[in-house]
């Protein structure tokens, strides 16, 4: 799609006009609007056709209005329990109110959302990403349509709204935008044409361009560098494993790097310990960390962020080949650490653990792992939020701050010595999984903890039930397909150290 500025004394090319309203006790605020369409939002309002909140829309077609064919109006809800996923989600439900009117060429009035809203640049990027999230379609493999939508958002004010900061917004959004849906191209891609080596190479593609590097690791590579548990995952599967290394350098090189780590299963099909065949389709989406890591990386590229990041993404297959590791095997990670596989499922914390413990020495400022690691965080926190598991609270802090920035929902799990004493093995120092049944979440954490060596901050997010399938909660996202989930507060966080 495309999105630009212009100002209001430009001639009108488009044949429809956005505008924004609001409500405050049962009151429709028509504050910047012109005063023929003020007259049609309170009559609607007052006729019961618009109620303002967040989500509504009202279209008026062939009203010929303002010099335009069409006029649409968008609730935008209370300004003062506003925040920047109201606009997320006013922009997505005007995308499909134009889509299913077939209207293409929009102006968005600067003016009104900027009355209607707390601050007009985060505005911008919010309108610019929920609009474009909500276009994204896996239909690859689908009969291509004749007609494929695509709509034109002229972002359109008096010239003092078209300022430097209101293109710097739009392009951030634009930018933000189009490095999620890279993300959720990866998840959303089956197995057998997103294998290990085409995620690298597809990072190495999407890298081309920017201040990027990438590096990645063969298997021959893979089993020199010791890395036990991701040679082990791999060994059942069909393609060759791969370790990915991306690395930013945007600030001075004594800085030390914000570090990300992701799971890239891209397929899982539990190993020896086999899943159950409903639902083993959607375990393509096991390497969404990885893929939301990659993103990650291309988005602070991509902005030109003057931080130092790097990150690292294991990948490989799961699967119950003759090779494969079997239940009551015994594999070694980087670290030197043995581990008795018990159950060929909890195969992540096999890879991440050499990721991890790779990560800890380049010694970073901070390690975020991201990973669709459990079932168990599901049953907790449902697809509304990311489990967060950190030792710091102070780093805890910093994440929600983070969260709360992008209206991206955390939550914090238990990270406890008795979770760790639950991961502890018989015939080896660890064991893959709890002699607990309950707190699979905690106990997988802290699985992970014996990884990330006690003086760099660390934290795991478990994105289970967050990293697809979220549609019934966001509008922006496919309602079976991948989100992107975490990227855009895995980008604060990056400025934040």
């Amino acid at each position: 799609m495309k999105f630009q500025l212009s100002k209001s004394s430009s001639k009108i090319s488009s044949e429809t006009l956005v505008e924004f309203v609001s409500v405050n006790k049962n009151k429709i605020n028509t504050e910047g609007l012109p005063k023929s369409i003020k007259d049609l939002a309170s009559a609607s309002f007052r006729d019961g056709l618009l109620k303002g909140n967040v989500k509504d829309i009202k279209v008026f077609p062939s009203l010929n209005m303002e010099g335009y064919k069409n006029i649409v109006l968008v609730g935008l809800g209370n300004k003062k329990n506003q925040n920047i996923e109201c606009i997320r989600f006013a922009a997505s439900s005007l995308y499909s109110a134009l889509k299913s009117y077939n209207l293409r060429k929009v102006d968005v009035s600067l003016t009104s959302l900027q009355k209607h809203s707390k601050n007009l640049g985060d505005s911008i990027k919010a309108f610019v990403e929920g609009a474009e999230l909500t276009h994204y379609n896996f239909d690859d493999y689908k009969p291509k349509a004749k007609d494929k939508y695509e709509a034109e958002f002229n972002l359109v004010g008096p010239a003092k709204l078209i300022s430097k900061s209101a293109k710097d917004s739009l392009n951030e959004g634009i930018i933000m935008s189009e490095c999620i849906m890279v993300a959720r191209r990866l998840g959303d891609t089956p197995g057998n044409l997103m294998t290990p080596e085409i995620l690298a190479k597809t990072a190495a593609k999407e890298a081309k361009g920017s201040k990027l590097k990438v590096t990645v690791w063969d298997k021959a590579r893979i089993k020199k560098e010791r890395m036990g548990g991701l040679l082990g995952v791999s060994l059942g599967g069909g393609p060759d494993p791969r370790f990915i290394i991306m690395e930013y350098k945007g600030a001075a090189a004594s800085k030390k790097p914000v570090c990300f780590v992701g799971k890239g299963l891209t397929f899982d099909s539990g190993g020896i310990s086999i899943k159950p065949s409903g639902g083993m389709h959607e375990m393509k989406y096991d390497m969404c960390g990885g893929a939301n890591v990659i993103g990650t990386m291309l988005a602070i590229a991509r902005l030109k962020l003057k931080v130092n990041v790097v990150a690292y993404v294991p990948s490989t297959e799961n699967m119950p080949g003759p090779m494969a590791n079997k239940p009551g095997d015994i594999l070694t990670a980087r670290n030197g650490k043995q581990v008795e596989v018990l159950n060929t499922d909890a195969e992540g914390r096999l890879i991440l653990m050499d990721a991890l413990s790779y990560a800890c020495e380049k010694k970073p400022a901070v390690i975020f792992d991201a990973a669709t690691l459990t079932g168990a965080v599901i049953m907790a926190l449902g697809n509304s939020f990311t489990g967060v598991f950190t030792r710091e609270d102070k780093l805890y802090s910093k994440i929600k701050k983070a969260a709360d920035k992008t209206c991206e929902r955390v939550w914090q799990l238990p990270l406890m010595e008795h979770h760790m004493n639950d991961m502890k093995g018989t015939h080896a120092e660890l064991s893959n999984m709890s002699s607990f049944r309950g707190a699979g979440s905690s106990t997988a954490a802290a699985f992970l903890s014996n990884f990330v060596e006690e003086d760099i901050p660390w934290a795991h997010f478990d994105i289970a039930g967050t990293a697809w399938k979220v549609g019934n909660r966001l509008n922006y996202c496919p309602s079976k397909g991948a989100s992107g989930s975490m990227i855009r507060t895995f980008v604060e966080l990056s400025k934040m150290f």
